[in-house]
Parts: structure tokens; C-alpha cells; sequence
């Protein structure tokens, strides 16, 4: 079960055909064609490659993210069902009605606990492969703000 959902939340395969090289390629070419003085669009070009690479890098951890995520919510359905499992059997076992009331009441709290302990799993790694993705990001922004200031001290009116 859980290779189906891995395989269905696979979105890598999705993007194999994405090629940020041939995009910055295509973007150079289209830059060549307009003569801007005193604009260094070699630099301009660069910067948007490493934006690019940036977005690759973020959107390469976020996916990866979504997919611990998802294998991880497989095989949580999977312990699931097999505690369904035991406790119905737990609870057939368990004699008299009152007994069977105190056991189905005890089943209910221990899957209650787990059940917040694994919304917590899921959302601390949902939290962390953020993280990862917006740092790649932040850290590009801020590289190009002192591309676009150095370029700009640079600049030569022709």
C-alpha cells in the first residue's frame, strides 16, 4: 500500500522535462536581441540563472517534503488498521459488558494519543521542509538585492 501512494505523490516525475538550463538559455538569447546601454546583461543573465536554480533547490525540498509526508501518512494508515485489528479482536475477548465498555474506553484514548502524536509528526516535518524551502529562497533574495545594487554602482550611462 504504501508504494501506491508513494508512486501517486511522486510529482518529481512530473517535472522531469523541466530544464532550468535551456529556460536561462532561452532568456539569454531573448536578453542578446536588445541593445540597453550601459546594462550588463551577462550579469542580468547570471543572476536569473542562479534565481532559477534557487526556485529548482526549493521546489526540489518542498517536493521531497511532500513525499516524506505522504509515505509517512501511508504507513500511519497502515499501523492504523492493523491496531483496528487488534483492538476488535481486544475487545471480543474482553468478557462481560462492562468489561468490553472499559476496554473499547481505554482503545479510544490510546488512539486518540496517538492520533495527536501523529498530527504532530506530520506537521513538524511539513514545518521543517519549509523551512529548508524558504531558506534556499531568502538566501537568493537577499544574493540578489547585492546583485542588483553592484550592478547598479556599476552602471554606465552610454
Amino acid at each position: 500500500m504504501a508504494n501506491g501512494i508513494q508512486n501517486l505523490f511522486d510529482v518529481t516525475k512530473y517535472l522531469k522535462d523541466f530544464n532550468p538550463t535551456k529556460m536561462v538559455e532561452e532568456f539569454s538569447n531573448a536578453m542578446k536581441q536588445y541593445r540597453l546601454p550601459g546594462v550588463n546583461i551577462e550579469a542580468v543573465v547570471e543572476s536569473q540563472k542562479k534565481n532559477l536554480e534557487a526556485l529548482t533547490s526549493a521546489n526540489r525540498v518542498a517536493f521531497e517534503g511532500l513525499q516524506a509526508v505522504a509515505k509517512r501518512q501511508a504507513e500511519i494508515l497502515q499501523e492504523t488498521m492493523n491496531e483496528a485489528s487488534k483492538a476488535v479482536d481486544s475487545v471480543a475477548k474482553a468478557g462481560s459488558p462492562p468489561e468490553m465498555a472499559a476496554k473499547q474506553l481505554e482503545i479510544a484514548k490510546q488512539a486518540f494519543d496517538k492520533a495527536i502524536g501523529n498530527m504532530r509528526e506530520l506537521a513538524e516535518m511539513v514545518a521543517k521542509a519549509n523551512e529548508a524551502a524558504a531558506s534556499t529562497v531568502n538566501t537568493r533574495i537577499s544574493a540578489t538585492l547585492d546583485e542588483i545594487k553592484e550592478l547598479a554602482l556599476n552602471y554606465k550611462q552610454s
